[in-house]
């Protein structure tokens, strides 16, 4: 009878996740296949799943696809309660065609990228002032485009309107145009063309209005978040209240996502990607990482072009005149990330909440 103590099992988990259940699928160390378990999205689920895998070995990392979607309560709980979570892309579509499609094989593949280290990236922890401006900043860009839209069919209902009216509107701006329509009086029922038009006019004005001052409402809350959060990265030159936004919520909660300026840079699309051949040595703009952190930067390069003595002597020095290329931006987005960097991440260390593992 062997007297050898038997080897502890180190079990990594690999899950599929859905909006109303999640597949996961359990290795061991040496990558074999343990069981799988289907749960439901709720903290008796996530229970459920904890106590499974604890039984089957000490539970080592946990990959999860879609941590910023279906999978970001299963991903913050068991940050909560001290697991290592990791974030796994989606199978490659040529590499699914050939291996099939399946929640267990989708779930399996998820954790063999993290038994192979494949998967290395840390997900958002959304659980501190970040998410609280992600979700604000999600709220007023859908507040922007609907005031946008009552905007356009104001404008609309201008071109088409009666003679009398138009000429009323006409040559107007945007707010003096809702002006004038919120005080229409045309009536409950209107019973005419014109007496609809002003009618519908009124109630595009009176939605204007309310976008507007829902608008300014998240403007103050976002403002003091973000100031809170990131002061020295707002007092910067050229940087303002919704830049220095996209790029924490670009960056997360979680500090550590961030290792080092390189990584940073191709989080924000501004590390310059190779394009030499031949003898031509040179390189391009980078089209990957998030657009939207790219997109602040590069207005942060443009505002500095225009208030920034610095960026105003580097653009004099390579072209000799004042007008930036393509070229110029890059190198001053890719300047900027790097003086960015070091105090988003100082910003992020001084508000990152205290991971408490829950009982």
């Amino acid at each position: 009878m062997s007297t050898m103590p038997e080897a502890e099992v180190f079990v990594t988990l690999g899950i599929d996740t859905h909006k109303h259940t999640h597949l996961v699928v359990a290795l061991d160390q040496l990558g074999r296949r343990l069981d799988e378990l289907e749960l439901p999205t709720t903290t008796v689920g996530f229970a459920e799943l904890y106590a499974w895998a604890s039984e089957l070995g000490t539970i080592d990392t946990v990959g999860i696809e879609g941590t910023g979607a279906y999978g970001a309560g299963l991903c913050r709980w068991l940050r909560d309660r001290g697991v290592v979570v990791v974030e796994v892309e989606r199978p490659d579509r040529k590499l699914r065609r050939n291996a099939g499609k399946s929640d267990p094989i989708d779930a399996e593949a998820a954790a063999r990228k993290v038994l192979s280290g494949e998967a290395t990236v840390t997900p958002k922890s959304g659980a501190g002032n970040v998410e609280m401006i992600r979700v604000l900043r999600l709220t007023r860009r859908s507040a922007v485009v609907s005031r946008s839209q009552v905007t356009n069919q104001l404008h609309a209902l201008t071109v088409t309107a009666p003679p009398a009216l138009r000429e009323q509107l006409e040559g107007r701006t945007t707010r003096k145009r809702v002006a004038i329509a919120a005080k229409f009086r045309p009536g409950d029922e209107p019973d005419t063309v014109l007496a609809a038009t002003r009618y519908a006019m009124k109630k595009l004005a009176l939605r204007f209005r309310a976008l507007d001052a829902e608008i300014k409402d998240l403007d103050r809350q976002l403002t003091r978040l973000v100031t809170t959060t990131a002061p020295k990265v707002v007092a910067l030159r050229g940087v303002g209240i919704h830049t220095t936004a996209t790029l924490l919520v670009t960056a997360g909660d979680n500090p550590d996502r961030l290792r080092s300026e390189g990584a940073f840079a191709r989080l924000t699309g501004t590390a310059p990607m190779p394009a030499s051949s031949g003898q031509t040595d040179r390189f391009r703009l980078s089209r990957g990482g998030d657009r939207q952190a790219n997109a602040a930067l590069h207005l942060i390069a443009v505002n500095r072009l225009l208030c920034d003595p610095r960026s105003k002597a580097y653009v004099k020095k390579r072209t000799g005149g004042t007008k930036a290329n393509l070229d110029i931006l890059r190198r001053l987005k890719r300047y900027t990330a790097r003086e960015l960097y070091p105090l988003i991440v100082e910003a992020l260390t001084e508000a990152e909440p205290d991971l408490v593992p829950a009982a």
